[in-house]
């Protein structure tokens, strides 16, 4: 009895990453857990200010083990904001995303800062959830985080990422297209939707915007792997071949190398074993 190949989605998230990297295996398999950079140092603009905060967040990227205790010790004297940021992240750091999620979203929910920095750490704490395995949790920081901010494009994208690992590709879809009217050069958002219009059998727009993001960099891992996938899909092996070697010669280390290598082994195997 031959064997077959089942197609298998899962969005290799980075949060900000690009997504929709798409592999044949031999039998269908849940989604991976996301894995992502840790969220540290945050990005402007912050929750607090002050030599102590700055301290911390130093340490904190340099000796995460480090950073932990010196934030409790401050939280405990009064720090206040900055404190429980670093003690947030720093739980992040250490292995512990899902109690630093719980820091953050404390946090962002009580600050009282501007609602853009609580945005960010709304967003950060969206990030904790994924790398923890909580994507429905993620899914909701991510819209607390545009509540706050929603014309911000990056959030849209990071909640289309969350949105993408649950399988929710129309709210996938919607956040990106709001967030490339906002910017409409993020290549990383036409790959994502490129991912997320194939995934709901849309495959002429899928190509358009997997062809549109190369078109903005010919030189982008991300997207030749998605076009390739489509192509594949659309019977066009030549094509599907072209782009996944071009993958795989343009980033030979990354995570799309390797899909776009596992792809090609594939497709030289036969359909027999497709």
């Amino acid at each position: 009895m031959q064997r077959r190949l089942t197609l298998v989605t899962g969005t290799a998230l980075l949060l900000i990453a690009a997504a929709g990297t798409t592999i044949w295996r031999y039998q269908r398999a849940e989604p991976e857990p996301a894995t992502a950079a840790l969220p540290v140092p945050p990005f402007p603009p912050r929750i607090a200010s002050g030599e102590t905060y700055e301290h911390c967040l130093a340490v904190l990227a340099d000796d995460p083990d480090s950073a932990k205790p010196i934030a409790d010790v401050w939280a405990t004297g009064g720090g206040g904001d900055g404190a429980a940021h670093c003690q947030g992240l720093a739980l992040i750091a250490t292995g512990r995303p899902d109690l630093g999620a719980e820091r953050l979203e404390e946090l962002a929910k009580t600050s009282l800062a501007p609602d853009l920095a609580r945005a960010t750490v709304f967003a950060q704490a969206a990030q904790a959830r994924m790398m923890a395995n909580q994507p429905a949790r993620a899914d909701d920081d991510a819209t607390q985080a545009l509540t706050l901010a929603p014309s911000d494009p990056e959030l849209l994208i990071r909640r289309a990422v969350v949105s993408e690992t649950l399988g929710h590709w129309d709210a996938a879809i919607g956040d990106l297209s709001r967030a490339l009217m906002l910017d409409a050069h993020r290549s990383d958002a036409l790959v994502l939707r490129a991912a997320a219009w194939r995934r709901s059998d849309r495959l002429d727009l899928a190509v358009a915007d997997a062809d549109r993001a190369i078109g903005l960099n010919p030189d982008n891992a991300e997207a030749l792997l998605e076009r390739g996938i489509e192509r594949q899909r659309l019977g066009d092996a030549a094509g599907a071949r072209a782009d996944w070697q071009r993958a795989r010669g343009l980033a030979p280390n990354s995570t799309a190398a390797d899909l776009a290598e596992q792809n090609l082994a594939l497709l030289d195997a036969g359909p027999n074993q497709r």
